[in-house]
């Protein structure tokens, strides 16, 4: 079995790539609402404390791998899910390139020799074979990162703290004097936009939950939470005390280094951008590592090609980190190191999965009523939360309108890649029919080529499906049905009911699937009874037995005295 992380390397692990925020976002700030930055920075702050309890009760209930694509697959519809995949998989491939080039661009600043293109590549591919070799050891170097970075920000905070009280506030004054242009209100609206993406990286301790142990995720939230509450709105008020805000833009890309400079010399100037180098690429690591919690469970979910879930001995999916990495330098690439449009993704993408974790919130509220969790959040810190933070999408759009072309640019092939795969069926038939039209001269040509897509087809459709019931009506039972041709491939169902001592079924139960199997010809349902206990060694069993893999096993919403937490029963998914 493998070994589960404590709440040290899985905060780690997640909390590299948001404290390193504080690198840029404080600038970033400062740009926008000025004096004022600090002030955004806070709201930033509060907008994530309710995002504490969503993030909460929905991994809660679903401690599952997938953050938003977890919670919408199991209150919702495949084609609605593979929307927030899409989204989060563009947010870790823009937040590793950037990471990784920003990081080599403060060792440049150090080692003008350093070349900056390779060493970049470098980088992603070291992070991709410590995610090959495992999560474990890939957590020992995260630790270290992290500690680093923490002792850092208090070693700056402490020498910054020390030279404003023995030189006075007189800087702090002066930005405060300045006029504020648009008024208060519109600074803080735009610091507040400009300053959420202080907290990209949230989310992925959601994608990588089944590796924690258990009790661990609802830490790292608030772990996550103290570290950006703390130092990015210090960081700004530090800034504002030491350097006039007409000199801020000048040292944007490397604002901390010069604040170390300024108050305690050249040696701290470069403690800070080693720091920042180091941070940068643990934010690298935690793209690799959330990733590959995401893909591995799209894969199993038949939404991305099966090849993806080959393991090697230690039993990682190493294509995963593989395919991740080529996509990485590809856009590198693309790009030519020129990464400001990735910006654009980066911010619009990991947005917008906050905005659809919480409407996973609201769905899971809504649909699984019963689903026991260990915390709730209050339907008005979702409205809040949520409103928030589209405003802030909002906002960012206003700010930079050629993001959204950008964004699509990379949105739309990757939606679909994922299309394809949920209509793949339905495309292949249309193919099929196309070349017997187009090319019916070359009728053995045609036949062969039939005869390997109806066989793809029926190789798609040969996976068997299996649905645990008890005392559903043929209503319960028709929302399945619907539920299965409407989102997966296949022309079996297995209806199971497991019956404990002295227990028996409706007699309509018989007749009801009876029923349903005139009323849907194009899957055949088979009801099975089985005596015994249902639980995750059963299912297991059946798994083995059937050849099925779990998480093509449904069950109906548990209540409060199902004596098993969803992810215990290894990955049967919801879907009524």
């Amino acid at each position: 079995m493998t070994k589960k992380l404590k709440e040290f390397p899985a905060t780690a692990i997640c909390g590299n790539d948001i404290s390193s925020s504080c690198l840029y976002v404080s600038a970033l700030a400062i740009s926008y609402a000025g004096q004022y930055a600090w002030i955004s920075l806070l709201m930033v702050a509060f907008v994530l404390f309710l995002f504490r309890k969503i993030y909460g009760e929905v991994v809660g209930a679903l401690p599952l791998n997938g953050g938003a694509y977890n919670a919408l697959l199991n209150t919702t519809s495949k084609s609605t899910t593979s929307i927030a995949a899409t989204l989060t998989l563009l947010s870790y491939m823009a937040t590793a390139v950037i990471s990784a080039s920003e990081g080599m661009h403060y060792v440049h600043h150090l080692y003008e020799a350093w070349p900056i293109a390779i060493a970049t590549i470098v980088l992603l591919a070291v992070f991709m074979i410590l995610t090959i070799i495992g999560i474990g050891e890939s957590s020992i170097v995260a630790s270290a990162i992290f500690v680093f970075h923490m002792v850092s920000l208090v070693l700056l905070s402490s020498f910054c703290g020390y030279y404003i009280l023995t030189n006075g506030w007189e800087v702090l004054q002066n930005n405060f004097s300045l006029p504020v242009e648009g008024g208060i209100t519109a600074a803080l609206f735009l610091g507040f936009c400009a300053a959420m993406l202080g907290i990209s990286g949230f989310e992925s301790s959601a994608n990588f939950v089944e590796e924690q142990e258990k009790g661990v995720f609802k830490k790292t939230l608030r772990n996550m939470w103290v570290v950006v509450s703390v130092f990015n709105p210090l960081m700004a008020f530090l800034a504002l005390s030491l350097i006039p805000i007409s000199e801020v833009g000048a040292h944007q890309e490397t604002l901390l280094s010069y604040m170390g400079e300024v108050a305690g010399g050249s040696w701290l100037a470069n403690i800070v951008s080693i720091d920042a180098a180091l941070v940068l690429s643990g934010a690298v690591l935690t793209s690799f590592v959330g990733v590959n919690g995401l893909v591995e469970r799209m894969t199993l979910d038949r939404i991305l090609p099966q090849f993806m879930l080959k393991k090697n001995k230690r039993g990682s999916s190493y294509r995963i980190p593989i395919v991740f990495f080529l996509l990485c330098v590809s856009v590198y690439f693309i790009t030519e190191g020129e990464l400001g449009a990735l910006a654009g993704v980066y911010t619009i993408a990991f947005l917008s999965v906050m905005t659809l974790f919480g409407f996973g919130n609201i769905l899971l509220k809504v649909k699984r009523k019963k689903l026991p969790r260990p915390e709730k959040s209050t339907w008005l810190a979702i409205v809040i939360a949520v409103g928030a933070v589209i405003m802030a999408i909002v906002g960012n759009i206003i700010m930079n309108p050629s993001y959204v072309g950008v964004f699509l640019e990379y949105l739309i092939p990757t939606l679909l890649v994922v299309f394809f795969m949920l209509n793949r069926t339905a495309i292949l038939m249309l193919a099929l029919r196309a070349i017997k039209y187009l090319f019916k001269p070359v009728e053995r040509l045609v036949e062969r080529t039939n005869r390997s897509i109806i066989k793809t087809i029926n190789d798609i459709n040969s996976q068997e499906f299996v649905f645990f019931t008890h005392k559903d009506d043929v209503a319960t039972l028709n929302k399945v049905m619907l539920y299965i041709t409407k989102n997966e491939h296949t022309k079996k169902l297995k209806v199971v009911t497991v019956l404990e001592k002295g227990e028996t079924v409706p007699e309509r139960l018989i007749s009801d699937i009876d029923v349903l199997d005139r009323e849907y010809p194009e899957v055949k349902i088979e009801y099975i009874q089985l005596d015994g206990t249902f639980g995750p060694k059963l299912i297991r069993e059946l798994s083995k037995k059937w050849n099925i893999p779990i998480n093509f096993m449904f069950i109906g919403s548990p209540g409060d005295h199902f004596p098993y937490q969803v992810s215990e029963l290894g990955g049967v998914r919801l879907i009524i």
